[in-house]
């Protein structure tokens, strides 16, 4: 299974306005994570490029990132107009787009979904529901896991017993992580260091990239790659 993280979104009323313009498109953008995170950096990369090429024709003016608009609003934000451009997980719009989730779920790459239709498919469902166009998907295939502050316990059939963990979580894998039995707290990437801090959790789902940044690590020291069913001491 291939985990799809981070999507760039467009207002499709942003964009029509500004192609019946002759002058330079400024088009406002949030990114959902802290921009010393490597989501938000790899969006600032991709809207350099974009500035780069599109001199004379359509720049992006990047505002900042939770601290602008949080993360579950943003979708909300950008159907009405009030943000023009957004970096975001697809998790964040399934109360607009339930059909976002197919991303967490896909085993194709994003250059085989392009070609097979699959790409198209889903923006016009993004455009009905949320007035969002898909322009990129970036960070594929950084994996889902779970990081605990204690290492997990083992059930008879050495699998990982969930029932004693309650794990921070987007909505995207609130679902799945009740179905192991484990109780979950649906919290925003910023609120998760004083919940482990203060032990409102005891474990965390997100992927391993960026996850450093927020600081996480000081307190969660295990891995649990529960796709590939492996555990990871990072002490180690």
């Amino acid at each position: 299974m291939r985990i799809w993280k981070s999507l760039v979104l467009a207002a499709l009323m942003s964009g029509v306005a500004g192609i019946a313009t002759a002058e330079e498109v400024v088009l406002n953008a949030v990114h959902f994570t802290p921009t010393q995170n490597g989501y938000a950096q790899s969006f600032l990369k991709f809207v350099q490029k974009v500035n780069e090429k599109g001199k004379g024709v359509v720049q992006i003016n990047v505002r900042g990132g939770p601290e602008v608009i949080p993360p579950i609003q943003q979708g909300a934000a950008l159907r009405s107009g009030l943000i023009d451009v957004i970096d975001t997980p697809a998790g964040q719009f399934l109360e607009l787009v339930p059909e976002g989730e197919v991303f967490s779920a896909s085993t194709k790459t994003p250059w085989e979904v392009r070609e097979n239709g699959g790409w198209d498919f889903i923006s016009g469902i993004f455009e009905k529901k949320a007035n969002a166009h898909l322009l990129a998907h970036v960070d594929a295939g950084s994996g889902f896991n779970v990081f605990t502050i204690d290492e997990p316990k083992l059930n008879s059939e050495g699998s990982i017993d969930w029932g004693g963990l309650k794990i921070r979580s987007s909505p995207l894998y609130r679902d799945f992580l009740e179905s192991l039995g484990a109780t979950v707290i649906v919290q925003a990437p910023g609120d998760v260091y004083t919940s482990l801090e203060r032990g409102v959790v005891n474990a965390n789902a997100y992927t391993v990239f960026g996850y450093a940044s927020f600081g996480w690590d000081k307190f969660t020291k295990y891995r649990s790659a529960i796709l590939q069913n492996r555990r990871a001491d990072l002490d180690q």
